[in-house]
């Protein structure tokens, strides 16, 4: 290992590398303090070519690599255990963007939020959106298949990338970077990188798909009585396909952050056991008011919907969305959490909450379910907090005893353990317990055929 580190120094520009464990220390920790990790060096490239000449000398030296983006994922996929870490943050550049193709393209250490800047100064829309858009980073929400509120209307990352630039195993460079919306000439290659958390090589920049920009966003916060309720709400909310995102949330989790954060407050004059909101993407305000008076107040009538607010102005419509995007970090008020990522068909998300919710109970008595999530496409952020009063780390001690429970009723349901932050470290395991021997024969047979010596994040996933 030494020899090779001592190459890596040697080949690769003075400001492309660093052993100041200061400078290293904020790539060690994840956001929530669940992993930390130790590296040898800190590999940080401006160019892809640079990204290429260290992977080469890692293959040569066959030292292990870990690739980081804004470091913001959440089953440890991306704290290394002394690998060679190589964060793509100063690889930042949006090298074309083409509004007749209704493409951008950038690289892999851009923002997401400056993806959505780019594409609206450009009167298109980037519709990946996530809580944490502001530091998160292109190669790590494709190598993740991130999901965000907006799956519903036009689907998960995959289904928002032309095509990928990559940097293999043995240091080769794969251009896939188009515009093109049909090219039949093989494989999907592409593909590959999607998904596949830094496995099968380094992203190193990306072709996006944009949209028009809708003229109106018409944006509603409403309050009902069950998840059951949600879900008998979203075949008439989406009549017509303008609707883009529908998020719900419980009240323990829409308290936590109601009753905690200065800045956001509490529309309602009366609680309620759970809240959905919505965005319609229409091209006016009043076609956006039509749509949501008339299909919330049907809902009204029938006894369905307690209460609503529908916003009127662009303020209102933010504030709304800020209880959503605050609800990962309401959670801390709440003490220790044991968070699942999971999906189920959409019909099952009333009965994937009955019995979760029993077996959790069963497990430690007086836990918190938080469910929460995008139940338009089934995804369902399960946080089980701690009970009151209860010892942090002695509840999070159940992470486990928890967990299987879960997965096990998911796959009951015949849903995913994962629905969009990955498999990493964290399920691993489960991945390799749960999914089906040909699935696994075949991820494996992809790793070995372009990760022969097992270099590229090898820890994670497979």
């Amino acid at each position: 290992m030494t020899a090779g580190i001592e190459k890596l120094k040697t080949s690769l520009p003075a400001g492309a590398w660093t052993q100041d464990p200061d400078l290293i220390d904020p790539h060690l920790r994840e956001w929530r303090d669940k992993y930390f990790g130790k590296t040898p060096i800190l590999l940080t490239p401006r160019t892809t070519d640079e990204v290429s000449i260290a992977v080469k000398i890692c293959a040569a030296h066959k030292l292990p690599i870990m690739p980081q983006g804004g470091n913001t994922g959440l089953v440890g996929g991306n704290t290394p255990q002394g690998e060679v870490l190589i964060s793509l943050k100063k690889m930042t550049a949006v090298r074309d963007l083409n509004p007749t193709a209704n493409a951008i393209t950038v690289e892999a250490g851009a923002t997401l939020q400056s993806v959505l800047d780019a594409a609206d100064a450009a009167d298109r829309k980037f519709p990946l959106t996530l809580s944490s858009q502001g530091s998160c980073t292109v190669g790590g929400v494709l190598s993740t298949n991130a999901g965000g509120n907006h799956v519903l209307k036009y689907g998960t990352t995959k289904e928002l990338v032309f095509g990928v630039e990559a940097v293999l195993a043995d240091g080769s460079i794969f251009n896939g970077l188009t515009s093109l919306r049909k090219d039949n000439t093989g494989y999907d290659l592409n593909r590959l990188f999607l998904g596949a958390e830094g496995t099968l090589g380094i992203i190193t920049a990306a072709t996006l798909k944009l949209f028009p920009k809708p003229g109106y966003i018409q944006r509603a916060l409403i309050g009902i009585d069950s998840a059951a309720t949600a879900v008998a709400l979203l075949e008439p909310f989406r009549a017509g396909g303008k609707l883009a995102m529908f998020e719900v949330m419980p009240s323990i989790g829409y308290r936590a952050v109601v009753d905690n954060f200065d800045n956001i407050r509490d529309p309602f004059s009366e609680h309620h056991p759970w809240y959905l909101l919505c965005d319609w993407e229409v091209e006016t305000d009043e076609e956006g008011l039509n749509i949501a008076e008339t299909v919330i107040g049907k809902a009204i009538e029938n006894n369905t919907v307690k209460d609503a607010i529908i916003a009127l102005n662009q303020t209102q419509a933010a504030d709304i969305l800020s209880i959503r995007e605050h609800m990962s970090a309401g959670q801390k008020f709440l003490g220790g959490s044991i968070k699942h990522d999971i999906t189920v068909p959409i019909d099952k998300i009333p009965e994937f909450f009955e019995r979760a919710n029993a077996a959790m109970q069963n497990v430690v008595a007086g836990c918190r379910p938080v469910g929460f999530g995008h139940f338009g496409d089934g995804n369902i952020h399960y946080n089980i907090a701690q009970p009151e009063g209860a010892d942090r780390e002695a509840f999070l001690a159940n992470w486990d005893a928890l967990s299987q429970p879960v997965f096990d009723i998911v796959d009951a349901l015949g849903g995913s353990i994962s629905a969009e932050h990955g498999i990493g470290i964290m399920k691993r395991d489960d991945l390799a317990q749960r999914a089906s021997p040909v699935k696994m024969k075949l991820l494996r047979t992809l790793k070995n055929a372009l990760d022969p010596d097992g270099i590229m994040n090898p820890r994670v996933m497979v």
